[in-house]
């Protein structure tokens, strides 16, 4: 049975001005029900309305909102602000382009925030419409394991729900780290980043990964003065190498200051109110004053109060995260768990897929997870994004590979655009000719990787792709120049 795109049809009910639907209370204390879905995140909703519309009757437990981290805290509102971010970095280009705008722009960040609330406030409603729509009990409270089969849900009214497969989509949580003065009130994390509406002159993020180097760019794209600690020796270290260099020489151009090799060993206030950040490199004691903190460590899997224990379920080896297989089956039969909870890939289209071949299996489908061909996308200025194996991965494995690696400096398209920075590489096996492993940094790149993403997952060679015609002006000709390049 096909599905029409979860994201068509929140658009649709916004667009038609659906107010938020009230979902939450049922009258019963006991339910029986064909599928429960512990949390409502990129996973648990898309895996409820797959579900509902194969004919399961399926009951949602959610302790927060609809929409889970990735909607709430996470990937849409982060893209809101950096979307903002760039138009104010436009702007202060915009001379480059023959445009002069006179007097000062002035950063509203009190508007940026309420705009981005409206936002994620928009897509809440859209995907409270469609549980209704789909006729999915929706009840709001913490759910906990009674048996294997029975599950406890504390709320404004107390639920014993009873399934017959049940699906645990509880994602993740911001990691605690143990810095001493982490408690300060200079001190954000991503979420309280996310609200405020006070905008630093200064700021010092903890942390080069994804969250830390996607708010490093927000930040300086709105006029702020960025330092980044990181203690790696690069960063965004799960890139490759090359990647991560070409990101760090950007970061330099656009005075972000990165430390790497870095351990950050307490946070202290001054007198005057400033936050100090002590961190020990190979340069001795060093310490980095700025109005506010951010702390961008990262995230971990999220089964707080679930009382697994009571559900037959066990962790990984690493005690991270629930085990599953490729089906997404726990070790019990009935019970599943998808997304950020199983520590496989922390990315909520891969939560999404998870969901759906999660409810296949319980329709008694033999389907099973392909992680070959997954994008990621980082959305710094200029984006990156990767698919595949890349080429440090590869070389690692011993494969027998060819990279060829194409410049965006050269694209009339990007030129036009001013966006020169960056490159695609594609990373291909000698022994089949196909492309394993992308990687682009560079304009439209979160755009650009679902083609690639396409040619890994159905064994493209770079014959293939020279065989494409791809549009002319567009960025996406460094694909096929890349590809031109073995």
């Amino acid at each position: 049975m096909k599905v029409k795109m979860l994201d068509e049809q929140v658009s649709k009910s916004c667009k038609e001005g659906q107010k938020h639907i009230e979902v939450g209370d049922l009258d019963n204390k006991e339910i029986s029900t064909d599928l429960l879905i512990i949390g409502a995140g990129p996973g648990g909703y898309v895996a409820a309305i797959y579900a509902a519309k194969n004919g399961l009757d399926v009951t949602l437990v959610e302790r927060e909102r609809l929409g889970g981290t990735c909607l709430n805290v996470g990937c849409i509102p982060t893209k809101t602000l950096v979307k903002s971010s760039e138009l104010s970095h436009n702007i202060q280009r915009a001379k480059e382009f023959g445009i002069e705008i006179d007097g000062n722009v002035k950063i509203n960040m009190e508007a940026i925030i309420g705009r981005k609330d409206e936002v994620v406030d928009r897509l809440v409603s859209g995907i409270e419409f469609l549980m209704k729509k789909n006729k999915i009990k929706v009840i709001v409270g913490q759910a906990s394991f009674v048996n294997k089969t029975t599950v406890k849900v504390t709320g404004s009214i107390n639920h014993l729900v009873m399934a017959k497969n049940i699906i645990i989509a509880t994602g993740s949580k911001i990691t605690r780290v143990n810095i001493p003065g982490i408690d300060h009130p200079c001190v954000l994390d991503s979420t309280t980043a996310l609200a405020s509406t006070d905008l630093p002159e200064s700021i010092t993020i903890i942390g080069a990964g994804v969250i830390g180097m996607e708010f490093a760019f927000i930040y300086r794209n709105l006029g702020v003065d960025v330092n980044v600690v990181e203690f790696l020796d690069r960063p965004l270290s799960m890139l490759d190498k090359d990647v991560s260099k070409e990101i760090q020489k950007i970061c330099k151009r656009e005075k972000i200051n990165i430390y790497t090799g870095s351990r950050v060993t307490k946070i202290e206030m001054s007198d005057e109110g400033k936050a100090l950040v002590t961190y020990e490199s190979k340069k001795g004691e060093q310490t980095l004053e700025s109005d506010k903190v951010l702390v961008a460590i990262g995230r971990e899997p999220n089964i707080d109060g679930l009382l697994l224990e009571n559900s037959g379920v066990d962790l990984n080896e690493n005690g991270r995260g629930i085990k599953v297989n490729k089906a997404m089956q726990t070790s019990n039969n009935h019970i599943y768990a998808i997304g950020d909870v199983t520590d496989i890939l922390q990315l909520a289209h891969v939560a999404s897929n998870q969901g759906l071949v999660a409810v296949d299996n319980i329709l008694n489908k033999d389907i099973t997870m392909d992680y070959k061909a997954v994008p990621n996308v980082i959305f710094t200025s200029p984006e990156i994004a990767t698919v595949g194996m890349g080429e440090d991965k590869a070389k690692e494995k011993g494969l027998d590979i060819t990279v060829s690696k194409a410049r965006f400096m050269s694209n009339g398209k990007a030129l036009s655009m001013n966006e020169t920075r960056g490159f695609v590489k594609l990373v291909k096996d000698n022994k089949s000719g196909q492309i394993i492993g992308a990687s682009i940094i560079g304009p439209d790149a979160s755009n650009l990787i679902t083609m690639l993403t396409t040619a890994i997952a159905k064994g493209l060679t770079d014959t293939d792709i020279n065989k494409i015609i791809f549009p002319h002006p567009t960025t996406g000709e460094v694909i096929q120049e890349a590809s031109q390049g073995f």
